[in-house]
């Protein structure tokens, strides 16, 4: 399964069910870089050195990141969706489908009603 890393202001909900789907997720928090408004390039940075890949729903920073930073363990941008089961299922089902993440961008949006 994947190895991701959860910026700060991800829904912890989220990553607690990703977890119980079987994927390796760390967040800032536990990494103990809580509270130290890392700019995003750092976040970025420390994720790739981690090999993990960013989980964010900072979309729009994190799509221009991708664009002059095309080499990271990979980025998956969600939009903001308060069903934390249906997010967590959409997201397994996206990096799960990917052979690798290195270097990608996934994008996991809340379907329309």
């Amino acid at each position: 399964m994947a190895r991701l890393y959860a910026d700060e202001q991800y829904p912890y909900p989220v990553v607690e069910l990703l977890r119980v789907l079987g994927h390796d997720v760390l967040t800032v928090q536990e990494a103990g870089r809580a509270n130290q408004k890392i700019p995003d390039p750092d976040v970025l940075a420390f994720a790739t050195s981690e090999e993990r890949a960013v989980i964010t729903e900072n979309r729009k920073d994190f799509f221009r990141l991708h664009r002059i930073q095309p080499r990271h363990a990979g980025i998956i941008a969600c939009t903001n969706d308060r069903d934390w089961e249906a997010l967590a299922n959409r997201i397994h089902i996206a990096i799960t489908a990917a052979e690798s993440l290195q270097g990608k961008l996934i994008r996991v949006v809340r379907p329309s009603k």
